[in-house]
């Protein structure tokens, strides 16, 4: 199974554990998914941290590295197909992040982890 993190469950597989359901922890874990992060959430951390409205503990970059020493976190890229494809993606969410996100998980076929229940209102595989 490809599985691509949504920002709020990348930063609760870290520090709020108890929030993700067992369903997607155990995924998470398998060794034989893989776990995808998307540049745009990196990106949205980032510019979160920066304003103050995000506590990461440590830079970014070494959480990032970290992850992807420790669980095989593999770096989804932002491709140009990706954002041409937001001309056809209906309105439901307004967040540009969570919308390229939408994007990336129906373009390369990725079961999205995320508690936004907004998604639900999109044809997207929907793993929460």
């Amino acid at each position: 199974m490809n599985i691509l993190l949504d920002t709020h469950a990348f930063l609760w597989l870290r520090n709020a554990p108890e929030k993700i359901p067992e369903k997607v922890l155990t995924a998470y874990y398998d060794i034989n998914n893989d776990i995808l992060l998307s540049v745009v959430s990196i990106w949205e951390m980032q510019i979160k941290h920066q304003l103050g409205k995000l506590e990461l503990g440590l830079p970014l970059s070494t959480l990032i590295e970290e992850q992807r020493i420790n669980n095989g976190l593999q770096i989804l890229p932002i491709e140009t197909n990706h954002i041409f494809a937001l001309a056809d993606l209906p309105y439901h969410h307004k967040d540009p992040f969570d919308r390229l996100l939408l994007t990336q998980s129906k373009i390369e076929s990725l079961n999205l982890a995320s508690a936004d229940t907004v998604f639900q209102q999109y044809e997207i595989d929907l793993f929460w």
